[in-house]
């Protein structure tokens, strides 16, 4: 009996490491996710804002965002840089990135 006791013990031990590596995993997915977004986002208000596509600065971030499945929590426009900042949630957390787009210094 004390060999199926360490049995069960090892096997719970190894669910619960898988469990929480994969969280750990999907986190550091959405995270990339969401900092590709921001860089989609800032990339749209620079083009609109240089004149390179039509429509304001940070309605073209926002609809970008939208489209990742983010939204745009602020976006600021400076000459030809844009610096945007888009959220959303992973599970009960919320996550924010952020990104500047514009031509080069």
């Amino acid at each position: 009996m004390p060999g199926s006791m360490l049995s069960v013990g090892v096997v719970a031990a190894t669910a619960v490491l898988a469990v929480g590596l994969t969280t750990a995993g999907a986190a550091a997915v959405f995270g990339q996710r969401l900092a590709g977004a921001a860089d989609a986002a800032a990339l749209a208000a620079a083009d609109a804002a240089s004149g390179a596509v039509s429509g304001a600065p940070c309605e073209r971030a926002a609809e970008l965002a939208a489209a990742s499945g983010a939204s745009l929590e602020t976006c600021e426009v400076i000459d030809l840089v844009a610096t945007v900042s888009v959220g959303g949630r992973f599970g009960a957390f919320p996550a924010v990135a952020s990104a500047r787009a514009g031509p080069p210094p």
